[in-house]
């Protein structure tokens, strides 16, 4: 999932990506990337014990992410 919030006059131009990946011992990851469109950015990575959690917390950033006015 991709997410971009432009603001040319305040100069703003972000991108945040959410993806899901599954690690080597069963659990899963939530994989943030965030930075200045056009820039490499900072990665985080958060594990989760089921698939499910991760869902649920991609869900829960995006909707944050919505809310600071992130599409």
């Amino acid at each position: 999932m991709h997410l971009t919030r432009t603001d040319p006059d305040a100069n703003l131009y972000r991108y945040y990506r959410l993806e899901i990946v599954k690690g080597l011992f069963g659990d899963w990851g939530l994989i943030r990337e965030w930075g200045r469109i056009g820039s490499s950015g900072r990665v985080r990575t958060d594990w989760f014990g089921s698939e499910d959690d991760a869902k649920d917390a991609r869900f829960a950033l995006q909707m944050d992410k919505a809310k600071r006015g992130y599409d």
